[in-house]
């Protein structure tokens, strides 16, 4: 028997000058990348605290804190790793995580292939278990007056009977 569990992740980051964007792991050619203490990659960060809050851990704040000077600047990418070894300590494994980016700009659809691609190997899953969609918010508020770019996540994780609890 399995225990499961569903999460959900939202983030946020502003665009900012002479920054790389950088979403799933992968740049993006644009103009601006996302202001924030790690690379801001704000789909990973969706990303981890639905993958926390599905294991009942605080969110990716609390555990990598903007205060972290080691962290500045970091791979979201190697945030995502360390989250999965987190909730594998616990015998959580990921079945399936369903993503949503929210942007007016860049145009993410060449884009996709190379993130789920990016991100299957650091959650444990094929690229068939990464759902990864964009939209854009039709103008209205601060995205669609692309000030930044926002990101929903939803991951389902299970764990086998017997597993140790936290």
């Amino acid at each position: 028997m399995t225990e499961a569990r569903v999460g959900l992740g939202i983030d946020f980051h502003r665009f900012a000058a002479g920054r790389p964007l950088v979403l799933g792991g992968v740049t993006v050619p644009h103009s601006k990348g996302l202001l924030g203490h790690s690379d801001a990659d704000a789909l990973i960060h969706a990303l981890c605290d639905s993958l926390l809050g599905a294991a009942g851990e605080s969110d990716i704040g609390v555990h990598f804190p903007d205060s972290d000077s080691e962290t500045l600047g970091i791979s979201s990418l190697t945030l995502l790793a360390a989250v999965m070894e987190r909730i594998h300590r616990s015998g959580w494994h990921v079945v399936n995580v369903d993503c949503v980016v929210v942007a007016e700009e860049p145009k993410l659809a060449p884009h996709v292939a190379a993130m789920r691609e990016t991100l299957g190997p650091v959650l444990g899953v094929g690229a068939d278990r990464i759902g990864l969609k964009a939209t854009t918010s039709e103008g209205m508020g601060a995205l669609g007056r692309r000030e930044g770019i926002g990101a929903l996540a939803v991951s389902l994780i299970e764990r086998a009977s017997g597993c140790p609890d936290r």
